[in-house]
C-alpha cells in the first residue's frame, strides 16, 4: 500500500485574548490586550496508507477537527508540514480539491431550500461531472442508503438521519480518493447509525478510498476502523489497530473477561487527561 497522508511535526496554535470584566476594562483592552496562545495540535507526525479507514478518537477539544481541517486545506498550520495525495492541502490546488471530500457532521454542504436531487445536480456542475453519470451515481448511493424516496423533498423538511445520508451522498458524488468524516452519525438513532455504518464499510471495500473518521460512538470505530489514532490535548498518544490497543490496555484482565471497547477508551483518555 502507498502512503496517502503523511505529516511531520504538524502544529496549529490559535491566538486569542483575555477579555477583562467590566465596560471600562473592555475599553482599555483595545490598546492593551493580554494575548493567549491555545495549542490545538502539537507536533503531530503520522502516516496513513491508501484504502484504510482510520478512526480518530479523542475528547471534545482534543484536536480532532483541527487535524481534519488542516489535512483538507480549510486551516493553515502554524508550523510543520503535511502531504495528502502528494499535495500540501492549504495550497488548495484544484487537482487536490477534486480528489478529497470533507463532511462535518454539524454543518450542511447541501442547499437548505431545495431538494437533494437539485443539490446533487449543482454539485455535478461544480465538479464538472457528466450529468447523466452523476444522476446514476446519486440514485445508486441513495438506494444503498435507503433514502431514494426523499430525493425530491426539500432538504429542510427531512429528518436528521435523512439529511445526513444526503450529505454523505453529496460528499461522495465526485468519487474522492480521500474522505474526511467528522461525526457522521452524531445525533442519529440506532437504525440510521447502523445503515450508515454498513454503507461506509461496503463502500470502502468496493471503491477503496482512504477515510479518516471521527466519532463519539465507539461502535463506529470498533466495527469500521483498520487503524486507530488516539488524540489527547493536541497530541497523538496512540497509533495502531483496535485489537492491539484493547490487548495492551487490558493486560491486567483475565483472558476470558469480556472487554468493552468504549470503556477501555474512556479509561485511557481519562488517564491521558490527568497525565498531560
Amino acid at each position: 500500500m502507498s502512503i496517502v497522508i503523511e505529516t511531520q511535526d504538524l502544529t496549529r496554535v490559535y491566538q486569542t485574548y483575555q477579555k477583562p470584566e467590566g465596560f471600562l476594562n473592555s475599553i482599555k483592552s483595545f490598546v492593551n490586550r493580554q494575548h493567549v496562545s491555545k495549542v490545538a495540535l502539537d507536533k503531530t507526525t503520522l502516516q496513513i496508507e491508501s484504502g484504510q479507514i482510520v478512526g480518530l478518537v479523542g475528547a471534545n477539544g482534543a484536536g480532532k477537527t483541527t487535524l481534519l481541517k488542516m489535512l483538507s486545506g480549510l486551516v493553515t498550520p502554524t508550523s510543520g508540514d503535511a502531504k495528502v495525495l502528494g499535495f500540501r492541502p492549504w495550497e488548495r490546488k484544484n487537482e487536490f480539491l477534486r480528489q478529497i471530500s470533507i463532511l462535518l457532521g454539524q454543518k450542511n454542504q447541501l442547499w437548505w431550500d431545495i431538494s437533494p436531487a437539485d443539490s446533487f445536480a449543482l454539485l455535478a456542475r461544480i465538479y464538472d461531472l457528466d450529468p447523466t453519470a452523476a444522476r446514476q451515481r446519486y440514485l445508486h448511493l441513495a438506494d444503498l442508503l435507503q433514502c431514494s424516496h426523499v430525493l425530491q423533498t426539500q432538504l429542510r423538511r427531512l429528518s436528521l438521519g435523512e439529511r445526513m445520508k444526503m450529505e454523505i451522498i453529496g460528499a461522495l458524488l465526485h468519487e474522492p480518493r480521500v474522505l474526511f468524516l467528522d461525526e457522521p452519525t452524531i445525533g442519529l438513532d440506532i437504525v440510521a447509525q447502523e445503515i450508515i455504518r454498513n454503507f461506509l464499510d461496503e463502500y470502502v471495500k468496493e471503491k477503496g478510498p482512504t477515510v479518516i473518521l471521527t466519532s463519539h460512538y465507539m461502535d463506529d470505530i470498533a466495527k469500521l476502523a483498520d487503524k486507530l489514532l488516539l488524540i489527547s490535548k493536541g497530541h497523538i498518544v496512540y497509533q495502531g489497530t483496535v485489537p492491539d490497543f484493547v490487548a495492551k490496555s487490558n493486560t491486567n484482565l483475565a483472558e476470558n473477561e469480556e472487554v468493552d471497547f468504549e470503556e477501555v477508551i474512556r479509561r485511557f483518555l481519562e488517564t491521558e487527561s490527568r497525565v498531560r
